[in-house]
């Protein structure tokens, strides 16, 4: 134990350059630690959503654009589809389940998606409260969404259009929550969902310049006039999510869409791949300048412990006359690393934390999508015997120096 506080009475000493060391360190070690969290579970989070969706059909444009409006909401859609292609679609044998999607409002920075009981079966969401709409204009809270909001059962409030809180508020209708989620750690968390005819019911009224105040149509009746617009094939939607039966759906229909209609076939898996590329080229780079920093804070805690040999050389040397084995001084100076590297791990990994709350904070007002972090994590684990190795690393050749130092010729050359 004297040895212990020994070491950490010559970091003390030699604050400057202790204090450097554990701030390089701290950097290098909040890096990596931030920059492998926030990877992990973004490729988490994507791979949830996405997951049993195959194709994704809508307007003509980017693909990417496509998958990250339809899938992830969090782009602008590329346009609306007509319902006559949609149907023709929906019609393939090849396809075992599709999901249409109406959207372009919102509430409070939350989208208003149109679509059927489908997309909650897709996600297998449970109702915390409520039930499914039975009508137009009734809606279903997402749970993070009923939680923002602050809204449960028996809530009403009107949408907005467009996906900005600022946008123009449809008054003439509003929206009846019927029904609450439970968390399902997927995008339906942060959405409002309602029936394709809502969304149909709420522009078709704004482009009319109808008022209307209560919503009574028995639910039979608007059923069936919905059902029978579809048959239609006057309207439109805004995408359409594809599960297929077997693989010979994802070698034939994209390429029969992308041909043979105004529509496109976006395939989630390969354009979430180019995604993940994009992302992993920064991710990798970041994580390398972490690493990097770790390094040249090795190479400080190693010009410092040397530097502080050179000093301490009479001192270390007197230690040896009273009876200190060179062992005891190979071991205060590998002491002295780690209490370094111990204390820049620390630092490092609160440092991580924060910035990983910020980056919640922000992602949760910008996409309502955060980063969590309870418990130790497995980068933080690792983290710990890499600092310490690099470390040690550092103080070998210093420790070496300190076992090997003569006596003798010190003290006689003072």
């Amino acid at each position: 134990m004297k040895m212990l506080q020994l070491a950490y009475a010559n970091l003390r000493e030699h604050f400057l350059t202790t204090a450097l060391s554990i701030m390089l360190l701290s950097i290098g070690v909040g890096m990596v630690s931030f920059i492998v969290t926030v990877s992990e579970q973004l490729n988490d989070r994507f791979n949830r959503d996405i997951r049993g969706i195959d194709m994704v059909v809508g307007a003509k444009g980017s693909p990417l654009q496509l998958i990250l409006s339809a899938v992830y909401q969090i782009d602008n859609p590329t346009g609306n589809i007509p319902l006559s292609e949609v149907k023709k679609v929906k019609r393939n044998p090849l396809i075992k389940y599709t999901v249409p999607l109406s959207y372009g409002d919102s509430y409070n920075g939350f989208r208003i998606v149109g679509t059927d009981t489908m997309y909650l079966n897709h996600f297998n969401a449970k109702f915390r409260e409520g039930r499914a709409w039975g009508k137009s204009m009734e809606v279903v809270l997402g749970s993070a969404a009923a939680e923002r909001l602050g809204m449960g059962l028996g809530g009403h409030f009107h949408g907005t259009h467009g996906f900005e809180e600022e946008g123009h508020a449809h008054d003439e209708m509003h929206y009846d929550v019927v029904g609450v989620l439970e968390p399902t750690g997927t995008v339906a968390d942060r959405l409002i969902l309602t029936s394709t005819a809502s969304v149909w019911d709420i522009h078709n009224h704004g482009e009319e310049g109808e008022v209307e105040t209560e919503h009574t149509h028995e639910e039979g009746e608007e059923h069936n006039h919905h059902e029978h617009e579809e048959e239609d094939t006057a309207g439109e939607i805004t995408a359409l999510l594809v599960k297929f039966k077997n693989p010979m759906g994802l070698m034939q229909l994209p390429r029969f869409i992308n041909e043979k209609t105004s529509m496109q076939a976006a395939l989630p898996a390969i354009e979430i791949n180019r995604l993940y590329e994009l992302m992993g080229i920064g991710f990798s780079t970041l994580q390398a300048i972490g690493i990097l920093i770790m390094i040249i804070a090795a190479l400080s805690v190693f010009i410092s412990l040397l530097n502080s040999l050179k000093e301490r050389k009479y001192e270390l040397a007197l230690m040896r006359s009273l009876g200190a084995s060179p062992t005891k001084l190979f071991g205060l100076v590998i002491q002295e690393s780690l209490l370094l590297c111990l204390a820049g791990y620390v630092f490092g990994i609160i440092l991580g934390r924060i910035a990983i709350m910020t980056l919640s904070s922000f992602g949760e007002e910008q996409f309502h999508f955060s980063v969590t972090q309870s418990g130790i994590s497995p980068v933080e684990i690792w983290l710990l015997p890499f600092t310490l190795g690099v470390g040690l690393l550092a103080a070998i050749i210093p420790a070496i120096r300190a076992y090997r130092s003569d006596i003798s010729t010190i003290l006689r050359n003072e």
